[in-house]
């Protein structure tokens, strides 16, 4: 079972329906209106057997025609009214209710925004899309029609029995006779069904999940020939849906069976009996008359009970579906006063790194952290380098600045202030980030770069296409006002590349994190970027991840980390000289081969090179200290 498919809480369907209730109070009284008058058009039904009764017992036994007309007339006015009373009814209920799906789903998206990225690293996003729209068209059915009718039916048969009960109790009591196996059979189905039915929800958003990777990774399918592998899957899981779906069809054909032959039975025996009253002149044929159609007229709300109890049972579990999501905390948004975040030492500004560590939340508590006690400082106007093999955690650095996760140990710094006693909205107007893999979003390309800089405006978005050479914009069909599509795949990964870093640079931040954001562009286009980055970092505090050395170059000094942790610190120059670790990295093999393990370098020439005792030293400055 995916990680996402967590078991059920033990709740009752009702227990997990009435956490609705804040959503359903704003429209309470409509809801409230609209039961009533359901109830009492159910109610007028049960009022169609009197007047046949007084039909029968009356004109027809008296052999008047016009009383049976009038009888007539009587049952046409009472049956538009019923049927007048359910349309309002539904009127009444469609309008607040879309309004209360849309109000839920407005929240669940706002909710996942503010979520931390390790949520959305552990859950796929077809579990999440199912939640936003298949589980709450379930709940919007379940308020327009099984929470009513479940109020209106028990309503009826209530009202119902006791006509019966009058009109004539021997025969009451023998309708009442199924009702202790009913409540048995429809306890059994309800704990039965929920299983099932949340089975179903989870394996649709197992099914979302691969019909939305396959959309977004055709190219890869198309291109590795894998279609058919890829159909197979999906054949697999549809078939998997399927057995769960029948499943459900045998639960719900099985009750609909024992709760329409049950009582047809004893409507069965209550006819012989009545009968044969009838026949000893116990029971006129008229109170038998109404006794049937009322005992009919009960026959769809007790068999449309296996049905409503379906729908609570699938409604409950999109509920609990919906608040799994719901109840995870979002991220916190701490701050306290300027005196007490702030570190007024003269050595404080820039960004600093201190004893900095940091653990996956989902990783075991014994597993090596992905990293361990870095201490770093870059020094303000400054631009820093970060090298490293594959997997040594510099991405990971680079996400705790803008806090997209948060360092479990140690504390970051921006200008003497830590980061996690700032609000993240000012957090992340001080910090632009550009990532490796560049996200666009189906939107205009001038839309997708002005996302990082509120308020911008044309002069702007100009700037930030000079800088990142992304003037190809111009050239598109509409120019800056061009769609890009889904995930901005109608362009090229260099083109991507370059929106997102225009991105970055157009709200003109004061510390900027890129993530190797020069790995998809050509040696030409590359250096003419360098060269306008270069007098964007001369604004700006850096930390930069490099592969290159031409990104390297970008930077006044360099960071070389190591299994978690920095090993050395200076320009690029002298760890050239200083560090075989590095020079390495540098080298071509450094660039393609990648994730080579530090101890596979032999040791450097540190002892002899005088930068030795200025990066390992005791005379080196606190925070540049390579490990402590």
């Amino acid at each position: 079972m995916p990680e996402e498919h967590v078991a059920p809480k033990d709740r009752s369907a009702a227990q997990s329906l009435l956490r609705l209730w804040p959503y359903v109070k704003p429209v309470r009284n409509r809801m409230a209106g609209a039961a009533l008058i359901a109830i009492v058009a159910s109610c007028i039904g049960l009022v169609i057997p009197l007047v046949l009764k007084w039909i029968v017992d009356g004109p027809v036994a008296h052999q008047d025609p016009g009383g049976v007309w009038l009888g007539a007339l009587f049952l046409l006015l009472l049956g538009i009214a019923e049927a007048v009373l359910f349309g309002v009814r539904r009127w009444m209920v469609a309008r607040p209710l879309a309004g209360v799906e849309a109000s839920m789903r407005a929240d669940l998206y706002r909710h996942l925004q503010r979520l931390p990225v390790a949520f959305h690293d552990r859950w796929s996003s077809g579990q999440l899309l199912s939640r936003g729209t298949t589980d709450l068209m379930l709940l919007r059915m379940f308020l327009v029609f099984p929470l009513t009718f479940l109020l209106v039916n028990t309503t009826t048969i209530l009202v119902g029995f006791v006509i019966l009960l009058f009109q004539e109790w021997t025969l009451g009591l023998v309708l009442l006779a199924p009702v202790v196996p009913l409540v048995i059979i429809c306890s059994v189905f309800e704990t039965k069904y929920s299983v099932v039915a949340r089975r179903a929800q989870d394996q649709v958003g197992d099914l979302t999940t691969v019909v939305e990777e396959s959309v977004l990774g055709i190219r890869i399918i198309k291109g590795f020939g894998r279609h058919r592998s890829q159909a197979l899957a999906f054949r697999a899981l549809s078939e998997r849906l399927r057995t769960t779906e029948l499943g459900k069809a045998r639960l719900l054909a099985g009750i609909w069976a024992l709760i329409t032959t049950i009582p047809e039975l004893a409507i069965g025996a209550a006819l012989v009996i009545g009968t044969i009253q009838v026949a000893d002149g116990g029971l006129s044929a008229g109170t038998l008359v109404a006794f049937l159609s009322t005992a009919l007229a009960l026959r769809w709300p007790v068999e449309s009970i296996g049905f409503l109890l379906a729908m609570s049972q699938e409604s409950a579990t999109a509920t609990e579906r919906f608040f799994e999501v719901m109840d995870v905390a979002e991220e916190e948004d701490t701050s306290v006063s300027g005196s007490a975040a702030r570190d007024d030492r003269p050595e404080a500004g820039g960004m600093v790194f201190e004893g900095v560590g940091f653990r996956y939340p989902d990783a075991e508590e014994d597993s090596v952290p992905v990293l361990k006690r870095i201490d770093l400082r870059i020094r303000p106007g400054e631009t820093m380098a970060l090298v490293g093999a594959t997997g040594s955690g510099k991405t990971t650095l680079t996400a705790l600045v803008p806090r997209l996760h948060d360092a479990t140990s140690g504390r970051i710094t921006l200008d003497g202030e830590d980061i996690t006693a700032m609000p993240r909205e000012r957090l992340r107007e001080l910090v632009s980030v550009a990532f490796e893999e560049p996200t666009l979003f189906s939107a205009s390309v001038g839309e997708n770069v002005l996302m990082g800089a509120g308020g911008g405006g044309e002069e702007e978005l100009r700037r930030a296409l000079s800088v990142a050479q992304a003037d190809f914009v111009h050239d598109l069909p509409h120019g800056v006002d061009t769609q890009v599509g889904e995930q901005g795949l109608s362009l090229s990964g260099g083109q991507r590349q370059r929106l997102a870093l225009a991105r970055a640079v157009v709200g003109r931040p004061r510390f900027l994190v890129l993530d190797d954001p020069l790995s998809a562009l050509d040696v030409h286009t590359e250096t003419l970027v360098e060269a306008a980055l270069r007098r964007v970092l001369e604004e700006t505090t850096a930390i930069v991840v490099a592969h290159r050395p031409s990104t390297v170059m970008l930077a006044d000094r360099v960071a070389l980390l190591t299994d978690g942790r920095i090993s050395a610190v200076g320009t690029h120059q002298e760890l050239l000289r200083s560090n075989a670790e590095y020079a390495w990295l540098m080298s071509g093999a450094g660039v393609t081969g990648g994730g080579e393990p530090a101890d596979a370098f032999p040791p450097g020439p540190m002892g002899d090179d005088p930068m030795a005792d200025d990066l390992t030293g005791p005379h080196a400055p606190a925070e540049e200290s390579s490990t402590r």
